[in-house]
């Protein structure tokens, strides 16, 4: 009788519900639809924090005094340039390549120009400080070479969410328009285990450095079902054009099966508390501008899918309207999603290095037992 493999008890597709690691740097609870960074929450921060004081809570497990606030900042605007054979490399990638892709392969290329004092090591914060300055210039970048604009020059007295907005941009933008940058970047910052985060903890835990690992974040970050959701959201909001055929639209999409973008979580049980805040700032960057046309949209879109779903609005759903009206091109979204989510996922390549165990689950065999050889000669079809 032929023998069977042992099976764990019970699969979980998706490893949903569970626990694999500890952590100390955020926590998510769903019923109640709260978010903490090292215990803040994420209200408060997004009301009073800027995305650098962010960073510096996700590293070192704590906020910073004015003084070491400063120097961080002074540390990032330093860091920001890339080495000219990094820059030549993406004046010289196809235009037309996929921002992602340009992404991915600049930051698995800068450490084999870096200079000594950001080459990542276990025990050093400096690659972190490296790719979260680096990465937005490294969009910017891409972004002026593809409109056939010269690169920029360094604006080192410029704060990050400025400083993104200009490399992508050109210009600085109101105080406002920075301020919305900021909270973006603030939101988008950590998430737990999400695949992306996930993803760089597994590369981690094999001891591979930081910047691989951070590559493997950014490949993961590509797939459609982790970024990108908000650019699927405004593809909706052009589809359904006016206000007033929001209802008739979405409504045929549900029948439809189709899934609609920006709504529901793996994780969360009511609104998504970043969707909340984003919603105030897709409304406050509309009223700026003039045109709350997306606001008004995707205020309907929520209406309806709630009462016909019981469904709760995501990051992402308000996250595109408030960049689109910032003058962002929409295939920058998902890059400007891992210039903000480095910093966590850094953190959480740090916390697996000060706490090393090769991340290596089990599967379920379900395929065939004691096969028997077969000589090729004596093979049919």
């Amino acid at each position: 009788m032929a023998s069977t493999p042992d099976a764990p008890a019970e699969v979980q597709r998706g490893l949903q519900d569970i626990v694999a690691l500890e952590s100390h740097i955020t926590f998510i609870d769903g019923k109640r639809g709260r978010l903490l960074y090292e215990g803040y929450d994420i209200r408060d921060l997004a009301e009073h924090s800027t995305f650098e004081e962010v960073a510096y809570l996700l590293w070192y497990g704590r906020l910073p005094t004015a003084e070491q606030l400063r120097d961080l900042e002074q540390r990032l605007a330093q860091l920001r340039a890339l080495p000219e054979p990094v820059g030549r490399l993406i004046d010289t990638l196809p235009a037309e390549s996929n921002p992602m892709d340009i992404l991915r392969t600049v930051v698995s290329t800068l450490p084999m120009f870096e200079p000594s004092e950001t080459q990542p090591s276990p025990n050093s914060i400096g690659g972190a400080l490296r790719l979260t300055a680096a990465i937005p210039t490294m969009i910017g970048r891409f972004q002026r070479r593809r409109s056939q604009l010269s690169p920029l020059k360094e604006r080192p007295d410029l704060s990050h969410a400025k400083n993104l907005l200009y490399q992508i941009t050109g210009r600085e933008g109101s105080d406002l328009d920075a301020r919305a940058m900021d909270v973006s970047l603030i939101l988008h910052a950590d998430h737990e285990l999400n695949a992306s985060t996930f993803a760089a903890r597994v590369t981690a835990s094999t001891l591979s450095d930081l910047y691989s690992s951070i590559t493997s974040a950014v490949g993961t970050l590509k797939g459609p079902l982790h970024g990108g959701a908000n650019e699927r959201v405004m593809e909706m909001i052009d589809e359904i054009g006016t206000v007033d055929r929001a209802e008739e639209v979405v409504k045929a999409k549900l029948a439809r099966h189709e899934r609609i973008m920006g709504f529901g979580h793996r994780v969360y049980k009511v609104e998504d508390p970043r969707a909340t805040i984003l919603r105030e700032w897709s409304r406050r960057v509309g009223e700026s501008a003039g045109n709350l046309h997306a606001y008004d949209v995707l205020q309907k879109v929520v209406e309806v899918v709630h009462r016909e779903k019981g469904l709760y609005p995501n990051v992402d759903l308000f996250s595109g309207s408030v960049y689109a009206t910032l003058g962002i091109p929409r295939d920058l979204f998902t890059p400007i999603f891992a210039a903000s989510r480095v910093a966590g996922w850094t953190a959480h390549v740090l916390e697996e290095y000060r706490d090393l165990r090769l991340i290596r689950p089990t599967a379920r065999y379900v395929g065939p037992v004691d096969q028997t050889y077969v000589p090729l000669a004596e093979r049919t079809a």
